[in-house]
């Protein structure tokens, strides 16, 4: 028996976290200047008047620039949260979320082996995807300073979130030609590099489509044969982030399809995200979703029992939509969205652009590299100032995601057309009035 008045550790000796200075050496990761961005525009507006009409070209966020979450769905989740009360629910949420998630949702078949303990809520995307992040180390290699596999031009949070709980970021090969989309090919690459590297493993690969930056898609079954090689080449976990999935042009990825595809044994290395940032314009609710095998699912309710329990409000939000029909709910960001991405395809054909673009998203990436050069810019956040601060139009330089993507830019089509296409006049003007240092 250890003495009252002596220090003990709360976990036995053979269970200490060993001492390793890793924190100490880490890269700074810096803050992200996607929320700085919209603030380009004040200069234009310093120069032209406080009623100067300016175009956030550079966010994806509807709540902000369409209607956001009807009225009548945050009315209804009101009416769920009186009813429900304002105690603690439980680390994954309530059991009536998951439900109205598989059943009304997904409508997942229940042949397929998965019922409301693969269901988790989460505080928004990020949550959901520092909680799998933190699944895929601890569950899949168990060793920190192995990697996770993103795209070549990743969202910029791919590159920070990984990294800040000990696992290292890895930039799949890609190309631009390919929209720097995943092969089977630069998988295997990337676990041969790994291993080249001092022996370190994949602990997961992160999928996403609709694409942010690039706004490129993948079909169901691309997603499925990528998903498929990664599990045969031992990485072990696959995560498909779909938080754009709904805002489409044709039908949503089928969670049945993809998970069908799958054996028993992989499905329980399958991780998908969705939620309502995008689709529904709920940036502010903060609710997102993680379906995975069991084992993940319990192993992050039990961490997040000591850190972060998702609030009721979000998932009211949700059940709401859910209950009503999603694609219905989210009209008032789809319909807009996909109208103004019929006229960005048009604009870019017509002036003959070079771009990156799906059948769904809010993104258009395009390319601007030669402007830049012309004009003696090497950093596209160069352009982002000339455009903001001269034209009063705000894109994201690619600058912002990786190397590669310097040449380019996103441009968010998340608004009603009619600003789309003055966005995209304004964008047009402020290439062509760049000054030439030929």
């Amino acid at each position: 028996m250890a003495a009252f008045d002596v220090p003990r550790f709360a976990v036995p000796e053979e269970n200490l976290v060993p001492v390793n200075p890793y924190p100490g050496s880490l890269y700074e990761i810096p803050p992200s200047r996607m929320f700085l961005i919209k603030k380009s525009l004040k200069a234009y507006k310093d120069k032209h008047g406080a009623d100067a009409v300016v175009f956030d070209a550079s966010q994806g966020d509807g709540g902000a620039s369409l209607p956001g979450v009807p009225g009548a769905l945050l009315d209804r989740a009101h009416e769920l949260q009186k009813a429900h009360g304002t105690g603690y629910d439980s680390p994954y949420g309530t059991d009536d979320f998951r439900r109205c998630v598989l059943d009304s949702y997904w409508q997942l078949d229940p042949a397929l082996g998965w019922g409301p303990a693969n269901v988790l809520a989460a505080v928004g995307g990020r949550d959901a995807l520092q909680k799998a992040y933190d699944a895929m180390i601890n569950l899949g290699t168990g060793r920190i300073g192995d990697a996770v596999v993103v795209s070549r031009v990743p969202w910029i949070s791919y590159n920070w979130g990984p990294y800040a709980i000990g696992a290292n970021v890895l930039l799949a090969p890609g190309d631009e030609e390919s929209a720097w989309r995943y092969t089977e090919d630069s998988i295997a690459e990337s676990v041969a590099f790994c291993e080249r590297s001092g022996g370190r493993r994949i602990a997961g690969i992160v999928i996403t489509s609709p694409d942010n930056p690039t706004g490129h898609t993948l079909t169901a079954q691309e997603q499925i044969k990528l998903g498929k090689k990664a599990l045969e080449l031992g990485i072990p976990y696959v995560f498909y982030d779909w938080i754009y999935r709904a805002v489409t042009e044709g039908e949503m990825v089928d969670l049945n399809e993809v998970l069908g595809a799958f054996t028993p044994e992989e499905r329980d290395r399958i991780m998908v995200m969705d939620g309502l940032t995008k689709s529904l314009g709920g940036s502010n609710i903060r609710n997102a979703h993680l379906l995975a095998g069991k084992k993940v699912i319990s192993y992050i309710n039990s961490r997040a029992s000591h850190g972060v329990i998702p609030h009721f409000h979000g998932q009211a939000v949700a059940m709401a939509a859910y209950e009503q029909g999603y694609r219905e709910a989210a009209a008032p960001i789809i319909g807009p969205t996909n109208a103004s991405r019929g006229v960005v395809r048009k604009f870019l054909d017509d002036n003959g652009y070079k771009y990156i673009m799906g059948d769904g998203g809010y993104y258009a990436f395009i390319y601007v590299g030669d402007a830049m050069r012309g004009a003696g810019m090497t950093d596209s956040f160069d352009l982002l100032e000339h455009l903001a601060g001269e034209f009063g139009v705000a894109v994201v330089p690619g600058a912002a995601f990786s190397d590669e993507g310097n040449d380019w830019v996103r441009f968010s089509y998340a608004l009603p057309p009619a600003i789309t296409q003055g966005a995209l006049d304004r964008f047009h003007a402020g290439l062509q009035a760049l000054p030439s240092k030929g």
